[in-house]
């Protein structure tokens, strides 16, 4: 009678199928880790020729914000604001991007599935 049921190649798929979770197992742990120095770093960039500088954490926090004495300017608020805006949001998108590069590198280009 012929066997029914079961993976073909009889018993290699359940050695496999442990080598593959020990293999998500270690890229969880990697990508953990990876997250975490990510948070720990910080991102700097500045606006209006350096007169505002911003920095943000991994965390997309704002950690620190810099303003040269002649940015500020009474009668331009806007301009300040502007320049602040657009530090901030440099800045953002330097860490955005070093995170979207060390979690490709951790996926190997895997995607879908990544919520990231």
């Amino acid at each position: 009678m012929a066997k029914r049921g079961g993976f073909p190649g009889g018993m290699g798929m359940p050695g496999n199928m442990n080598n593959l979770m020990k293999q998500a197992q270690k890229m969880q742990k990697q990508m953990e880790e990876s997250q975490k120095a990510l948070q720990e770093k910080e991102y700097t960039a500045s606006a209006g020729g350096g007169a505002v500088e911003i920095t943000v954490s991994g965390k997309k926090e704002i950690v620190k914000v810099k303003l040269a004495e002649e940015a500020v300017d009474p009668d331009d608020v806007e301009m300040l604001e502007d320049m602040i805006m657009a530090a901030a949001n440099e800045a953002i998108r330097k860490m955005e991007e070093d995170t979207a590069a060390v979690m490709s590198k951790l996926t190997g280009g895997l995607g879908g599935g990544f919520p990231f």
